[in-house]
């Protein structure tokens, strides 16, 4: 007697009202995403003023500048994910909400700051909004499109990642061109209000129907881990030295606490995060190739704008426009990247992509001191249309493989691979960076006459420091500026090697485990062979299908296939 399948009910299609207005909810989810991630990269324009001393900046020490940077990423990162599953629990738009206000406030107390102090703490004030805000936009995302059109917003979604990184430098050098210090962060306020606004009048809510009981301990090894994690490397970033006690105790203990969450979430009924995705190959290989590929852009942007800046003499405007080519080349491919899934497949594409970022880098050993700056702009084509290829199908394979009721955790778990892969890159690639640039000018330095160790020590730190030794030389000076020149060119050169390195291994694993298929991930052939979703089956369901849809209350929204078997069965 042969088994009879048990009917699997249908995933209920969006609301009518919702599907209508997607591209206008997509455009609000932007206007978040845009200040959350364009604010980390506007502040890096603005370090050598608010270094000046009062009544111009407020006289911040390196270490100060440093932990005005990381007070953010350490409180956001450490927040990703409780975040995500708040919003799954209590409703992605509340979230949100609550995640804007939060951040504005940040924003308004932050440009208002009168110590380097007061400014790292309202840094981290506004980490806590941001992190609030990220996972929400993928997540109500995730509820307003349909699986079909899911590649296509998740694209441009991806897109408006690298634009915010890429036009940061832009914006913040025009405002310091025009306004004190403050004004990168009061730049925030007008469009955190009409964020506001726009989200609470169009933007709909939705949540888990059944999150099943909290799980208390698992959220706070999450955020205990993530933090010592994310703390050691930027430790190890500050000091160049990835073996000091510190950071091998804050990274190890970590890894550590994490190990527990993981043993932790196996042996809940009730995981906060239910780390069985991670079995798959093609969940596990998306996240890694997330995080390779913002190992490498956030490390270049890192080092790019030295390079314009000290070696080549661009203004920090300047450096923003030459920054430009590679956010209009991500935007342009990133919508895109759908056509190439389609017609070769996720893993052809996203191998692909993986290797131009390669040759991206390797082709920046092309540069050198005098190098046409055309060269530059034509290798951030290359760079941002790779990235384009990756981003956009490897977070469709991230955000397809969970059902969709579990968005925020989805959402939470790729912006955890973005940021930590971007904080290792800075670290990682900054630290290399340094050590290759002392251990070259070091015997330049130890030509100067009357140069103490101390001083030789200090003036080896980094191009700034090596010229700001040659200025106060005199006309002596120029060859030592020269010879300095010369080095940060070798250690950019080392640095791109790695970086090349780092995207050909990604681009191995994205080979390997990558589904090789031109369909959805996480059964989109099955479903539009079933006509369950997408356009066709849209039109099928009736009057209180869609109510119930609308308040996230039907049975098996969302679910995986197998969770509906299975109850089904029972």
């Amino acid at each position: 007697m042969s088994a009879v399948s048990p009917e699997v009910p249908p995933c209920p299609t969006v609301p009518e009202a919702v599907h209508r207005r997607r591209w206008a909810i997509l455009a609000i989810l932007m206007l978040g995403l845009l200040i959350v991630v364009l604010d980390n990269s506007i502040l890096n324009v603005a370090m050598r003023t608010i270094a000046t001393p009062p009544p111009t900046g407020l006289g911040a020490t390196h270490s100060q500048l440093e932990w005005a940077v990381n007070s953010y990423t350490l409180v956001f990162a450490g927040l990703l994910f409780t975040s995500g599953l708040l919003g799954d629990r209590y409703g992605r738009k509340r979230v949100m909400l609550a995640g804007l206000v939060v951040f504005g406030a940040g924003s308004v107390l932050a440009g208002l700051s009168d110590s380097p102090g007061e400014l790292i703490a309202f840094r981290a004030l506004m980490g806590v909004g941001g992190a609030f805000v990220l996972p929400s936009t993928l997540a109500v995302l995730m509820n307003v499109f349909e699986r079909d059109e899911q590649p296509r917003a998740m694209g441009i979604w991806a897109g408006g990642v690298g634009v915010a990184i890429a036009v940061g430098p832009a914006t913040g050098g025009l405002l310091l061109e025009h306004f004190w210090w403050g004004s990168v962060f009061l730049v925030n306020v007008p469009i955190v209000l009409i964020a506001l606004i726009a989200t609470a009048v169009l933007v709909p809510d939705s949540r888990d129907p059944a999150p099943g009981r909290p799980d208390p301990l698992g959220l706070l090894l999450s955020v205990a881990g993530l933090v010592l994690l994310v703390y050691g490397v930027i430790k190890g970033g500050q000091l160049a030295d990835f073996t000091d006690p510190e950071v091998l105790l804050t990274v190890g203990g970590g890894l550590a606490v994490l190990a527990g969450f993981v043993l932790h979430e196996r042996r809940s009924e009730h995981p906060a995060l239910d780390v069985r995705y991670f079995r798959e190959p093609a969940f596990s290989a998306a996240v890694t190739a997330v995080a390779l590929v913002f190992f490498v852009l956030m490390g270049v942007t890192f080092f790019m704008a030295f390079y314009t800046q000290s070696v080549r003499g661009y203004t920090p405007f300047q450096t923003g426009l030459l920054l430009l080519p590679l956010a209009a080349s991500q935007l342009f491919f990133a919508s895109r990247a759908e056509l190439a899934v389609k017609r070769f497949g996720a893993r052809a594409t996203c191998t692909a992509g993986l290797l131009a970022v390669a040759a991206a880098m390797a082709a920046f050993l092309l540069l050198d001191t005098g190098t046409p700056i055309w060269v530059l702009e034509v290798v951030f084509v290359v760079q941002g249309a790779g990235m384009a290829c990756v981003v956009p199908p490897v977070t469709v394979t991230i955000m397809q493989s969970l059902p969709r009721e579990k968005a925020g955790s989805g959402s939470a778990v790729n912006n955890i691979f973005r940021q930590v892969g971007g904080a290792l890159g800075v670290a990682v690639l900054g630290s290399l960076l340094s050590t290759a640039y002392r251990s070259r000018i070091e015997g330049e330095l130890a030509g100067v006459p009357g140069l103490t160790k101390g001083a030789r020590h200090a003036a080896g730190e980094s191009i700034e420091a090596t010229r700001a030794l040659a200025g106060r030389m005199g006309p002596e000076g120029r060859a030592l500026a020269e010879r300095a020149d010369e080095a940060f060119v070798h250690a950019m050169h080392v640095t791109v090697a790695v970086s090349a390195a780092v995207a050909l291994a990604g681009a191995v694993v994205v080979a390997l485990f990558m589904p090789g298929g031109r369909s959805a991930p996480g059964g989109g052939e099955a479903v539009r062979e079933t006509g369950e979703e997408g356009g066709s089956g849209r039109s099928g369901g009736d009057e209180e299908g869609r109510k119930e849809a609308e308040t996230a209350g039907v049975p098996g929204a969302g679910r995986s296939r197998d969770a509906l078997e299975a109850e089904a069965e029972r």
